[in-house]
């Protein structure tokens, strides 16, 4: 298929539904069926579903391989100040981590054909499937709940990267809402405001599919693979943050925080090898070799060249000896062919002993709701800041040993707290990049690595909002006058 045609329909008549077994995320695809096909039972519906979120692994969503990065994995923190790029990369990521994108990026293309493709066997999965409503309409609700979610989150990944701010409320252009499978309907961009309604819309209709009782444990029966209530309610969370509804967004990370508990310092380190039972990971895209994984040697490849290593600055403000996030999220090694050690981001190195970069991604963890919670409590209407406070010292106290609560006074002393805090206990799991341009600060890198040229940005650059890869202004007529401001 010419790359012409993959834009045609937003990316969307690529789609493919694969097949499944008892821990369905986790196979290799065995069959491709046509996005056209129509569906004669719901054996069918729940194949499209493990290919829903199989293309999440896919390079250019979560999953990384060649010259390409995971777009909401690894690179947020790339373009940001939490990573430095060294001269191991050779300057693949040039382009990204000096903000020089145009509308013919490649890896800008990638991303939007990645993300509609999630979305469009979302759209596979929503098509028709009320007509077996009255057969079996517990199973329904499962697999309809779960493609609203997905659906829900994909757009507003996509807005996270294309939209110029993210107001609630705002005029400001956002991203095309695809909502049906047919490759010919080409939908214009809607506004930040009109995405957010669809966004809620689907979200909060598949929090209520998701609500039977005991359905959580049987989604998720041996790992965090799939999207059950709880996920869901954690993509709330997320997504009222950033529209800057911030008691919604308490609301929702409490509902989290209260069902699935912090790790404790000794079960934190299984959380970065996969280890059952999983503590305090809520959602997980899962990987297998040969299927892209995130890491895709970004932070410590095979020859432990690591083409991005820690900022300096931010690694300093660990307490090496008492926070058990040191020792699981940093490592110091001799590279290959080299004489001096250098330090890397360990946390996705390995499941076990293997250092091959292969583990599950961890698309939500209890950590970001606490984080959440004390950023929504800090800004809110009639501000919390004692509730604040409280949320940050207790994901410190469960992170540092002996750690003794710490009292801070005012507003802006506590938001920039949660944000440091934010970048310690996220760094590398694809916020920095997010968090920067929704609270309108600038990009000052301390540690700029060997590559970077350019080391700030302001928080009016253009470069914060993505432009339309250019292949979908020529194939879509109704997206060819809505270019992002600026390209």
């Amino acid at each position: 298929m010419r790359i012409k045609q993959l834009f045609i329909g937003l990316g969307l008549s690529c789609a493919m539904i694969f097949s499944s077994c008892e821990k369905v995320i986790e196979v290799e695809p065995e069959f491709e069926r046509d996005a056209n096909s129509l569906f004669t039972n719901l054996d069918d519906y729940e194949f499209a579903l493990t290919g829903a979120y199989a293309r999440f692994r896919t390079v250019g969503y979560f999953g990384s391989g060649g010259q390409t990065t995971g777009t909401w994995s690894t690179l947020p923190d790339m373009m940001s100040d939490n990573l430095a790029q060294t001269d191991f990369d050779l300057g693949n990521w040039a382009i990204q981590t000096n903000w020089v994108y145009a509308s013919d990026e490649a890896d800008i293309a990638i991303a939007w054909i990645a993300a509609y493709s999630v979305i469009n066997q979302a759209n596979i999965v929503l098509r028709d499937i009320d007509q077996f409503a009255s057969e079996n309409p517990g199973r329904v609700n499962r697999l309809k709940g779960q493609a609203l979610a997905i659906r829900g989150m994909a757009h507003f990944d996509l807005l996270r990267y294309w939209a110029v701010n993210y107001d609630r409320n705002s005029s400001e252009l956002g991203v095309p809402y695809k909502e049906s499978v047919d490759a010919e309907d080409m939908p214009a961009r809607e506004t930040v405001q009109e995405n957010y309604n669809k966004i809620f819309r689907d979200l909060e209709e598949a929090e209520s599919l998701l609500a039977e009782e005991g359905l959580d444990e049987r989604i998720n029966r041996t790992n965090r693979a799939r999207i059950d209530q709880l996920a869901v309610r954690a993509i709330l969370a997320r997504v009222n943050l950033y529209a800057k509804e911030y008691q919604a967004a308490e609301d929702y990370a409490t509902l989290v925080i209260d069902a699935k508990p912090l790790a404790t310092r000794e079960q934190f380190p299984s959380i970065w090898r996969d280890a059952a039972p999983y503590p305090e990971v809520i959602w997980s895209v899962n990987f297998n070799a040969g299927e892209g994984n995130p890491g895709g040697g970004v932070f410590n490849a095979p020859s432990r060249r690591n083409r991005f290593r820690p900022s300096e600055p931010l690694v300093e403000t660990y307490n090496q000896n008492a926070d058990i996030r040191f020792p699981t999220y940093f490592d110091t090694r001799v590279a290959a062919g080299q004489d001096e050690p250098v330090r890397i981001l360990d946390k996705f190195n390995t499941r076990g002993t293997a250092q091959d970069n292969l583990v599950d991604w961890k698309v939500f963890r209890t950590a970001e709701m606490y984080l959440i919670r004390a950023e929504a409590r800090a800004m809110k209407s009639g501000l919390d800041l004692v509730g604040a406070l409280a949320d940050l010292n207790t994901l410190r106290a469960a992170r540092i040993s002996g750690y003794v609560p710490q009292v801070l006074v005012g507003q802006q002393a506590i938001l920039d707290a949660i944000a440091l805090e934010r970048r310690k206990e996220l760094i590398g799991e694809g916020h920095r990049w997010f968090d920067l341009k929704r609270t309108t600060r600038m990009i000052d890198r301390e540690d700029c690595g060997d590559v970077a040229v350019n080391c700030t940005l302001a928080p009016t650059a253009r470069e914060w909002a993505w432009p339309i890869p250019q292949a979908e202004i020529d194939a879509n007529p109704n997206i060819r006058d809505q270019q992002t401001t600026g390209y």
